[in-house]
């Protein structure tokens, strides 16, 4: 492989699938040439990257001669059908979906958190829970100076991490019931609209949801520690892109909340918003769009010796999920990692 890889992203239809074109084409990723692939239905349609377009192919088996990196982003079903015969061709993939993330063969990585992981891959890198990203970027630098023991944290999740038919069914319900109609409910099990569902994913025998667990399992791999208590309520809420968390944190050394400030205002990928006073702090609003995962409310706990409160704010489909496809391509690249170890 040259220095410039040929690059394909694997449900390029999607909305994270187009986010990770445009991420691509924005942070100039040193692409030969980048292919967009999709099922057969959209074969042939056009998806915008960069100053131009290009032209939907269908995905095969067959698809990944010649691709060094393909950024898949079309669900667990297509991830575990079509990855194996990707890396069969050679070709290092980077993978959006739940499929490979608790494999123990498979590095699961946020770059600001433990790029050293992806020295031991074997052809698949996992992008983890777009909520799970957010938390660990801002919770790791605290991690390395006092030792984090328990995380509890209450998501309150936007509808594009479901997919464009949640933001059109938002955008759909909002009319009908400002017209006087009863709201259609298709993707959700109850009304969205000025409603917040807590039921991410499906129920397991714990009474957990998936999503729930998702974060609990994910932290430990990513932070490298399975002695972190973890624990997780995920909501639904109306918004249509960022994803909110409250998280409380117990540590082994105490921090201030003015010492955290000044670690994660050091932070990469972090951005400290916090002056209540002035009624700064993380907003989705103010997360749309954006790389940084905002942060901000840091108070102490007064109800145990050493332990924070705090708000975090990210773009779901950005940094919890694009932009970190592609910094885990661009940490490949610049370690010279992006190759199938044989």
């Amino acid at each position: 492989m040259s220095t410039r890889p040929v690059v394909a992203v694997v449900g390029a239809t999607g909305a994270v699938g187009r986010e990770m074109l445009d991420t691509l084409a924005r942070r100039h990723f040193p692409a030969a040439e980048v292919r967009a692939f999709a099922s057969a239905r959209s074969a042939g349609s056009l998806v915008p990257f960069g100053n131009t377009e290009l032209t939907v192919e269908e995905l095969t088996e067959n698809s990944f001669a010649g691709i060094d990196l393909a950024l898949f982003s079309a669900g667990g079903s297509t991830s575990e059908k079509f990855a194996p015969h990707a890396v069969a061709a050679g070709c290092v993939v980077v993978d959006n979906s739940s499929a490979w993330r608790m494999d123990p063969q498979v590095p699961l990585v946020v770059p600001e958190v433990n790029p050293d992981d992806l020295a031991w891959h074997k052809g698949i890198i996992a992008n983890p829970n777009c909520s799970t990203i957010q938390m660990v970027v801002v919770l790791k630098p605290l991690h390395d100076v006092a030792r984090i023991k328990r995380v509890v944290v209450s998501t309150y999740q936007a509808v594009s991490g479901t997919g464009q038919k949640a933001i059109a069914e938002l955008e759909r319900q909002v009319r009908e019931l400002f017209n006087g109609q009863e709201p259609t409910v298709a993707v959700y099990p109850h009304r969205i609209a000025f409603n917040c569902l807590p039921h991410i994913d499906v129920f397991l025998e714990n009474e957990y949801t998936k999503e729930e667990m998702k974060m609990v399992l994910e932290t430990k791999k990513i932070m490298g520690d399975d002695s972190i208590r973890v624990t997780a309520t995920t909501v639904r809420v109306p918004v249509f892109y960022g994803h909110s968390e409250s998280v409380n944190i117990e540590t082994e050394k105490k921090l201030s909340a003015k010492e955290a400030r000044a670690i994660l205002s050091q932070a990469p990928g972090v951005r400290v918003l916090d002056n209540p006073g002035e009624k700064i702090y993380p907003m989705p609003i103010l997360a749309a769009g954006q790389d940084d995962t905002l942060v901000g409310r840091i108070r102490e706990d007064e109800t145990i010796p050493c332990g924070l409160n705090m708000f975090i704010v990210a773009d779901n489909i950005r940094k919890g999920a694009a932009l970190n496809a592609v910094q885990i391509a661009e940490e490949l690249l610049r370690r010279d990692l992006l190759r199938v170890p044989r």
